[in-house]
């Protein structure tokens, strides 16, 4: 069974990415991370796990590991839910996965409705995470990926957008491998797109996590002497 993670906070396109998804024989688990309006699916075979308040992306996808261990399940994908990522490529990431493998697709961004910010970022990202894990890694920003039940072991204290930069490092660092994949992905014109990035808060608390596991790396010497 292929187990697919979609955290969600009031995100207008839900039941579009959930019809995408249906469409494959995949069990979805839907993490509502708090949404004023509670999702409610007709399909009874969706499950739907709601946290009472927002706690943060990374948050919504450790519970979906949590469910997915519970259910027996070795590893997930996780999907955005801002129609983004698009079902047709999750076998993609699936052919590219081998144990103990955090899965990234690398979304092709060769297309005029991205914003330059968007893509600056990448860059910006990648180029911090290859200091930390000397990895050449596509898309570290990119939220379709596959991971192992394997993260709960990691001692993970982001729950934020910056969880997903922390669980790269500290994966790799616990012995972990990582892989990637180039995919296709729809990126709306701006009218369209739903973000609940701060670029004023989000980005500290990037610039703080990246901070921090360069002083591990370099420092503490983390990821080489101790794990």
């Amino acid at each position: 069974m292929i187990y697919i993670v979609i955290p969600s906070y009031n995100s207008p396109f839900i039941d579009d990415v959930i019809n995408d998804v249906s469409k494959y024989d995949y069990k979805i688990i839907v993490i509502d991370d708090g949404s004023s309006k509670p999702i409610k699916l007709k399909n009874k075979d969706i499950e739907i796990i709601r946290h009472d308040v927002n706690l943060g992306k990374g948050k919504a996808i450790l519970t979906g590991a949590k469910k997915v261990k519970e259910l027996g399940g070795k590893f997930f994908v996780t999907m955005d839910a801002d129609k983004q990522h698009l079902a047709s490529e999750i076998e993609k990431l699936i052919n590219a996965y081998t144990d103990n493998t955090i899965v990234i697709g690398n979304r092709n961004f060769d297309n005029k409705t991205v914003p330059n910010s968007s893509k600056f970022g990448r860059k910006f990202s990648n180029f911090w995470v290859k200091l930390e894990t000397f990895l050449s890694i596509g898309d570290t920003q990119s939220g379709f990926r596959i991971y192992p039940v394997s993260i709960l072991d990691l001692p993970l204290k982001k729950k934020r957008f910056d969880f997903e930069i922390e669980v790269l490092v500290l994966h790799v660092y616990n012995g972990g491998k990582i892989a990637d994949v180039d995919v296709e992905c729809y990126y709306p014109l701006k009218h369209e797109r739903i973000s609940h990035f701060d670029k004023l808060y989000d980005n500290i608390r990037l610039s703080f996590t990246h901070s921090m596991l360069i002083f591990q790396r370099y420092f503490l010497l983390r990821g080489w002497l101790w794990k």
